[in-house]
């Protein structure tokens, strides 16, 4: 078993890919065959597996979940801003952690699929991914 913690730096709001950055874990973590955890430390940020060709299709999804968690929503919580609570709405409705196959040495990912970082918050953040690796 192997574990890091990678830090992101997202630019701001939207879908980064992280792909290589878990891939460097895999790597160092000398594991064939096993899984792969991926999560994310942190509760406005939320992590998806999704097409990596065309990239119409993350804007689509940035713009579909705009309509579902409105910044102009009527929501008590705005500590940090009008993006606050609807960040937070977003990653409860997302995926804050990704178990993936390793296969080969490798993300056993399809080829048009990457592992994305979905920044919810508009402002920039430091991002802390925690990657475990298991097998053998």
């Amino acid at each position: 078993m192997h574990q890091e913690s990678v830090r992101i730096e997202p630019r701001g709001q939207g879908l980064h890919d992280v792909t290589e950055a878990i891939r460097r874990v895999v790597h160092a973590a000398g594991v064939g065959t096993g899984l792969c955890n991926v999560c994310v430390q942190h509760t406005s940020a939320s992590l998806v597996v999704q097409e990596n060709a065309d990239p119409a299709v993350r804007r689509d999804l940035e713009a579909f979940l705009a309509r579902l968690a409105p910044e102009d929503g009527d929501y008590e919580h705005d500590t940090e801003g009008p993006d606050d609570m609807p960040s937070h709405i977003r990653a409860a409705i997302t995926r804050t952690a990704e178990t993936l196959p390793v296969s080969g040495g490798d993300l056993a990912l399809g080829a048009w699929q990457a592992v994305y970082l979905w920044e919810h918050r508009r402002a920039l953040h430091r991002r802390t991914l925690v990657v475990t690796v298991w097998g053998s």
